[in-house]
């Protein structure tokens, strides 16, 4: 029991603090971290108090390149590590609380827009890319030079798809290159019109096209894993790519590559059956950085009413199995997190009730949504809002898609309509007396409680017999003093 909901205590007291990995060689901290190109966006903008944010396994590093920043540029700079939710995401909150009047991110990043504006510089490392072998790969997985091809890469290996693409493009006439949607320059003017922008990512596409039209060449990971399902980056890519298209991804070490078609119908498997049959939804907060989360919470509260269900706001930091085992009532949870946070893998069979999408909540409580296999799975909770083109209104509430019959997968039994719309039954419009008041209606938690066998200690007031004050017992629980040394 104490594995299952907790960690045990020996593990807290045998973990080792500090252990942040392996350090990089001191003659390649300037290469791996760009240090040359951090000093430059420091200089432009005159700062005085830096924040440099480094994810876990980077932690090792970061003392050292912290120091050669301060020495380079006589600012100070502030190490942020262990961020709330996830690393991936701008810490403008840990940012603010230093006075810092800029940020550089180090590592992976899901290049989400942060909630306050702030001088954002992003290092994602520049990973070596074997061009000769890649170029080979993608030719054995496009024979037909003109098929629409669209280049992507993990952002460490982003440097090198421009030299992959010359490579390329002498036979490949209709080669897409995409880019990482860095944000621009604070203050910088641009003319020229705003090309296409998903998944983190740029794409120039020409008048007239678009992204459904192309197949998809991903150079990154690994092609030794055993585990492909541990790529949150991939995965996004994954189930927002047009299903019709072809996908594939190739090793940047040795050019191995992958039909990513089958894994792909593995993550568009539609979970929205479970919110569908939930009377009670945990939202979990998993950030608090990003863009208009605020607003998308609000959606969510709004759509699960409109869908005759509780729900209940949690904000717990990063979820864990011990943390969501303390709400036994909720019967699914959705995470509000990044694209990246939201698809980070989590241990199979971990959670006691199933974690949920955004998008898999709005497919099972919004009507109005297209049926399954002409929907998109959207990975950013922003696509549900309105203003952007995904976006499907609710419809009103005398809509005739409220009425529509939905028998429940897993108890086979005809779900009733939400609770607020009212029946067509001529009879139920005369009163009945009643011989009692009853309570109508009552917090799904306190419903709960009411079922269980044992609801806590109970007061029995008036019961029990007053007694005198006693000395209790002095101690710790695993060794009282009256105890002995037994």
């Amino acid at each position: 029991m104490e594995s299952t909901f907790s960690s045990p205590a020996e593990a807290a007291l045998e973990r080792e603090a500090g252990a942040a990995g392996l350090l990089t060689p001191l003659a390649d901290l300037d290469r791996v971290y760009e240090l040359q190109r951090v000093v430059g966006f420091v200089r432009d903008l005159a700062c005085q108090r830096v924040a440099l944010q480094f994810p876990d396994q980077l932690l090792g590093d970061a003392g050292v390149v912290a120091a050669r920043l301060e020495e380079t540029t006589g600012s100070k700079m502030f190490i942020l590590g262990d961020t709330a939710y996830g690393s991936c995401c701008v810490d403008v909150l840990g940012a603010e609380q230093a006075g810092a009047q800029a940020l550089v991110h180090f590592g992976p990043a899901c290049l989400s827009p942060p909630a306050r504006p702030l001088p954002v510089a992003f290092v994602f490392g520049q990973r070596s890319v074997a061009l000769e072998l890649c170029a080979k790969a993608f030719e054995a997985q496009n024979p037909d030079p003109t098929a629409p091809v669209v280049l992507l890469s993990e952002p460490a290996c982003a440097h090198a798809l421009e030299a992959l693409a010359t490579l390329l493009r002498p036979r490949y006439v209709d080669l897409l290159v995409s880019s990482p949607a860095l944000p621009l320059p604070v203050g910088s003017l641009n003319s020229e019109p705003e090309p296409l922008q998903r998944f983190g990512r740029r794409f120039p596409l020409a008048p007239g096209r678009c992204l459904e039209e192309y197949d998809a060449f991903y150079v990154g990971g690994s092609g030794a894993s055993s585990d492909p399902d541990l790529d949150p980056d991939l995965s996004r890519l994954l189930l927002g790519w047009a299903p019709e298209r072809s996908f594939s991804s190739c090793c940047p070490d040795t050019g191995g590559t992958r039909d990513e078609g089958a894994r792909a119908g593995r993550l568009r498997a539609r979970r929205r059956y479970l919110a569908r049959d939930a009377r009670v939804v945990g939202l979990l907060v998993g950030t608090l950085g990003v863009a208009r989360h605020r607003e998308a919470l609000a959606h969510l509260r709004k759509l699960t009413q409109a869908a005759g269900k509780h729900s209940y706001v949690l904000a717990l930091g990063r979820p864990t199995p011990p943390k969501l085992a303390n709400f036994p009532e909720v019967d699914v949870f959705v995470l509000l997190a990044c694209p990246l946070g939201a698809l980070a893998p989590q241990p199979s069979g971990s959670f006691f009730r199933p974690v949920l999408s955004p998008c898999e909540l709005e497919a099972a409580c919004n009507p109005a949504w297209p049926s399954p296999g002409l929907a998109p799975h959207l990975t950013h909770y922003a696509d549900l809002l309105p203003g952007s083109p995904f976006h499907v209104p609710l419809p009103p509430p005398e809509s005739e898609l409220w009425d529509i019959p939905d028998v429940s997968l897993i108890t086979g039994e005809l779900r009733p309509l939400p609770a607020w719309k009212p029946s067509n039954d001529p009879g139920c419009s005369a009163l009945a007396p009643r011989p009692q008041l009853e309570l109508v209606e009552s917090s799904p938690a306190a419903s709960f409680l009411s079922s269980r066998s044992w609801q806590g200690l109970q007061p029995h007031l008036g019961q029990t017999p007053v007694t005198g004050v006693v000395s209790g017992r002095r101690g710790i629980a695993i060794a009282y003093e009256d105890e002995g040394s037994s």
